[in-house]
């Protein structure tokens, strides 16, 4: 007796070609059915006792199947007229009290004249049976309103859910669009330093940076892309950045066997790379090393990129790097992530820690 709930109007259902059975069901005809076959059961137990005299059984069925026709005419009148939008209409609740009722009751009293052949009592029945299925109907109409309101506060969530989305879409969109012009800027600086100097070093450099831009530009199309795809960007920044340091630059990479594919907002490896060679190689006369690991801890990967040194006094781009590196490291893999920076026994470590399913 319930109104429909289905929810085919709804565009993310529609995208979902692969819906549960539940939800591909057809809940107003379903519920239709158990609820005036309910009302069946009910009327022939409370005349149980005449259903062996002519036309008594048939009366009962009839008053289910009459029940049944009403309540599905005045349902497509309603989404005919609209009132299922919006607000509640008064009208809406009037009509089963008004209209439903006395007229399920003059089909009942019908079918008792034309099936038994004789109406008892005379007219004194009016005002119960009226008084009876207008209650019925006010029920079915209340049930009706409460599936209309739980359809749309689903509908109202859905639409929510999709704009949260959405909004961190646009926001994880930005943020690495400011990532590969900075990554881009500093890397140009690089070259700058050795076109007078080294052309032919510069000339690696430039053909090693276009390939880093290729990787920043394809990456940026997608929220993650697996560890070892980052660390060979990784890998060939370093190698830019060797041909400037030479023997001042020193880097390993160690990664735990299982992690190569786990994976990670698209550059945000290559930034804290970035960082640890421009405050821990370039401001130092002998250099440092540079150390890249990845290991499970229970779990959560940790990657862990270590440089000797101290953390200095950073300027805004530093800043930027480090805040737009959590905040997208956030919005790809949950609020469960994290980007820390530390400083122990002569080492900076900024370590990234996310959950990794088993």
């Amino acid at each position: 007796m319930l109104a429909s709930t289905n929810s085919s109007n709804n565009p993310l259902t529609m995208a979902n070609t692969t819906r549960p059975l539940l939800a591909r069901l057809n809940w107003y005809w379903i519920l239709q059915l158990l609820g005036w076959t309910l009302v069946f059961i009910m009327v022939t137990l409370v005349y149980s006792r005449f259903l062996g005299q002519p036309g008594v059984f048939a009366t009962c069925v009839w008053t289910g199947i009459s029940g049944l026709i009403l309540s599905d005419l005045w349902h497509r009148f309603i989404k005919a007229r609209r009132w299922n939008v919006g607000a509640i209409k008064w009208r809406m609740l009037a009509g089963p009290l008004l209209l439903l009722g006395p007229l399920q009751a003059c089909s009942v009293a019908a079918s008792i004249v034309l099936l038994q052949g004789k109406m008892d009592g005379g007219l004194s029945w009016v005002p119960g049976s009226f008084a009876l299925w207008s209650c019925i109907f006010l029920g079915w109409q209340i049930s009706y309103l409460a599936a209309l309101a739980l359809r749309r506060a689903n509908q109202f969530e859905a639409t929510a859910l999709r704009m949260e989305v959405q909004a961190k879409d646009s926001e994880l969109r930005a943020l690495q669009a400011q990532v590969n012009p900075h990554f881009f800027f500093n890397s140009l600086n690089s070259i700058r330093a050795l076109v007078y100097e080294e052309p032919d070093s510069a000339s690696q450099m430039i053909d090693q940076l276009a390939s880093l831009m290729r990787y920043a530009l394809q990456s940026g199309q997608s929220d993650t892309v697996p560890l070892h795809k980052e660390l060979e960007a990784v890998e060939a920044y370093l190698a830019i950045e060797k041909i400037r340091f030479e023997e001042r630059l020193r880097a390993s990479i160690e990664i735990e066997p299982g992690l190569e594919d786990v994976r990670i907002p698209p550059m945000s490896l290559q930034t804290l790379v970035e960082n640890a060679v421009k405050y821990g190689v370039e401001m130092s006369t002998t250099g440092s090393d540079i150390r890249i690991t990845a290991r499970r801890a229970g779990d959560n990967a940790l990657i862990e990129i270590a440089n000797a040194g101290a953390i200095r006094s950073i300027g805004d781009s530093t800043k930027v790097g480090l805040t737009n590196t959590r905040k997208r490291l956030a919005l790809s893999m949950g609020e469960e992530a994290s980007l820390q920076l530390s400083e122990s026994s002569g080492w900076v470590r900024a370590t990234l820690q996310f959950p990794v399913a088993a």
